[in-house]
């Protein structure tokens, strides 16, 4: 078992309809080294790419990317669920579902912050249907960026989200893989890996 799968499984709490709460050290409260180990270790299995830029989805994610974005001393930058006056010109625009939120959103990113020869490393928190990673290599495809690799630090093993991005051929890394959990008795199945 990893570290993380370790507080996961320390801290974290599955609810019915296969939600696993993490609020406590990851998406809501922080655990800043819990953050840093996060990123050290997507440098470690990412460090050997000509990552340039981290990308993510507000708003968990952000917090995440910005660790690994430290650990490869690149700038970080993130897809907004929504237009503020704030952004101005062409934006990269996506239509993403939330698995945890039931709802869609359209995702931006400015043209400033993305261009042809970026190299990305796109970040996320969790994985299930793969909506969020789709939405963001679809802005990176129409920057005509390079996507190195995708990070997900929790990935629902026992959804689709996986398979479809893996069957598009990126390198997808997830630092805990969860094949099934049970809300009775709080128990958490985790895929073997190496």
């Amino acid at each position: 078992m990893n570290f993380l799968e370790e507080r996961i499984v320390k801290d974290g709490i599955v609810k019915p309809g296969n939600v696993l709460k993490v609020d406590s050290f990851l998406n809501h409260q922080m655990d800043i080294r819990l953050m840093e180990e996060i990123g050290r270790e997507f440098k470690r299995r990412f460090g050997h790419k000509p990552v340039n830029k981290v990308m993510t989805i507000e708003a968990s994610g952000i917090g995440i990317a910005a660790f690994v974005a430290r650990e490869f001393d690149v700038p970080m930058v993130f897809a907004k669920k929504s237009k503020s006056i704030n952004i101005a010109g062409e934006m990269y625009v996506a239509e993403v579902e939330s698995f945890t939120h039931k709802n869609k959103n359209q995702v931006i990113v400015s043209k400033n912050f993305l261009h042809a020869d970026d190299h990305l490393l796109i970040i996320d928190d969790f994985l299930a249907n793969g909506c969020a990673l789709q939405g963001l290599i679809s802005i990176a495809n129409s920057a005509g960026a390079t996507i190195e690799g995708l990070g997900i630090v929790i990935e629902k093993g026992f959804q689709t989200g996986g398979q479809i991005i893996r069957n598009l051929g990126y390198q997808l890394e997830s630092l805990a893989i969860v094949d099934a959990m049970d809300a009775e008795t709080g128990t958490i199945t985790f895929r073997e890996q190496k």
